[in-house]
């Protein structure tokens, strides 16, 4: 289903896809964005659609895996490759990603869960503590 999404995001610049209005984002939809990373053991180009927000200059995404036990993969990949891109709509910006410190963390979770409030669920059905990463935009393109 995500390489469907990406597709019809990518060709429709975001109308189609930039929303997600499922769960929690029926009522009031969350915006989607596009990941780009590099697989760290196969080194290939991945793209993950994410709901994400934004804080300022940076964009913020949740590796909550739907509280399954394990980071996703795409979470992974960038604690090994953190420059990368994003898509939100139309507009394609290169990022450097990073994990949030606790201090953000503790700012940014209460205004995520405004955002989706089912990541609030999500982080009762695991034991890890779901990373928030900070999407920093860079210059060297």
């Amino acid at each position: 289903m995500a390489r469907i999404q990406v597709w019809v995001y990518r060709r429709s610049r975001g109308r189609i896809g930039g929303k997600w209005r499922i769960a929690a984002g029926f009522r009031k939809p969350v915006p989607t964005l596009l990941l780009d990373h590099i697989g760290r053991k196969s080194g290939r180009l991945y793209t993950t659609p994410l709901l994400y927000m934004a804080d300022g200059p940076h964009t913020i995404v949740v590796g909550s895996q739907g509280g399954l036990p394990r980071h996703p993969q795409w979470y992974l990949n960038l604690r090994s490759n953190p420059d990368t891109y994003i898509q939100i709509r139309a507009a394609r910006t290169p990022v450097h990603a990073r994990t949030a410190d606790p201090q953000e963390r503790s700012r940014l979770w209460p205004l995520l869960l405004e955002v989706y409030a089912d990541f609030a669920l999500y982080q009762e059905w695991t034991d890890r503590e779901i990373p928030v990463v900070i999407l920093e935009p860079r210059t060297d393109g």
